[in-house]
């Protein structure tokens, strides 16, 4: 019953999060089809803006734009009453492609001879990527989970600060050793303990620094390497965070993270406050990483498993 219930709330604070997208979408969908019965080029093109607009990306736009182009054809006569329907299903399938997660919960994967499970997080400052750490150790606790947290951004002093007060705010433990400390170290130290301490999930902060690829290449590789030192397939998780207000320029941050680093998941912050939500079709398609979380308000519970079908529900659903 209080699984019912908690799934309920989180539906309808993804609804709320996603109203300043839907609302652009739906404004924008009725001046395209204003004074047209049926789908015609005119309309498609007309769409098309919308899509691109609302920062779902040209490349994924045109990939939508011809799907439902086909589909005009074979039908003959499509009204423009049912194109938010037709545009629904193709987002929909499109993310089911792009290996877009159906999460319902926040699982942890079972790891080799019980070893904690390890997420390195990576992202540029100001993302939300300690909010996001910290967010998820609430989640992963409130479930029953030991984590562990590791404060492996040393170069800037109040990112370090910012942990250690989410892992307070979260009841959690933190491994740190300040400012300027080596990260590398930080998380060796922090895998050590975690291990010793039959912790569930380590949950590794890393510098967002992305200036000189090269050398954030070699950071993040050094750290993966030191930390396979104490268990041997870490990390089981590159999360990358980005901030879905800034649209385009998520993509962008994607783009130079994935060379950087082999990034295995996606976490989009920020979602509630813009009318950019489209990002998150864009980024998935494009990337072909799962979104793993989004996060749809400031509070320690908007944190949410990203589930597809329940997103284009609250996305274009009347």
């Amino acid at each position: 019953m209080f699984s019912f219930f908690k799934k309920k709330e989180n539906k309808e604070n993804l609804d709320k999060g996603l109203e300043k997208t839907k609302q652009s979408v739906f404004s924008k969908l009725t001046k395209a089809v204003a004074g047209k019965n049926t789908v015609d080029v005119e309309v498609l093109d007309n769409l098309e803006e919308v899509l691109v607009t609302s920062d779902v990306g040209v490349d994924t736009t045109l990939k939508i734009i011809k799907r439902i182009e086909e589909r005009v054809k074979k039908d003959k006569y499509t009204s423009t009453s049912e194109l938010d329907g037709i545009l629904k299903e193709e987002v929909a399938a499109l993310l089911e492609e792009s290996n877009a997660l159906n999460q319902d919960d926040f699982i942890i994967p079972e790891t080799k001879d019980g070893n904690p499970y390890v997420v390195m997080v990576v992202g540029v400052n100001g993302v939300g990527k300690t909010t996001t750490i910290g967010k998820l150790a609430h989640q992963f606790k409130s479930r029953g989970k030991k984590v562990v947290l590791g404060a492996a951004d040393t170069f800037r002093a109040a990112a370090v600060e910012q942990l250690k007060i989410w892992a307070d705010r979260a009841g959690v433990d933190i491994v740190e050793q300040g400012m300027n400390a080596d990260p590398a170290s930080v998380a060796y130290d922090t895998l050590e303990s975690a291990k010793a301490q039959g912790a569930d999930i380590v949950i590794i902060d890393t510098a967002g620094r992305l200036h000189n690829k090269v050398n954030l290449m070699n950071e993040l590789t050094k750290i993966k390497r030191v930390m396979q030192k104490v268990i041997p397939d870490a990390p089981h998780d590159v999360m990358l965070v980005l901030d879905g207000s800034t649209g385009q320029n998520a993509v962008e941050q994607a783009k130079q993270f994935t060379l950087a680093t082999e990034v295995s998941s996606l976490a989009l912050t920020k979602i509630d406050g813009t009318a950019k939500g489209g990002v998150v079709i864009g980024i998935s398609d494009t990337f072909k990483i799962p979104v793993r979380y989004i996060g749809v308000g400031e509070g320690i519970d908007d944190l949410q498993v990203f589930n597809r079908t329940e997103f284009v529900d609250s996305l274009f659903g009347k």
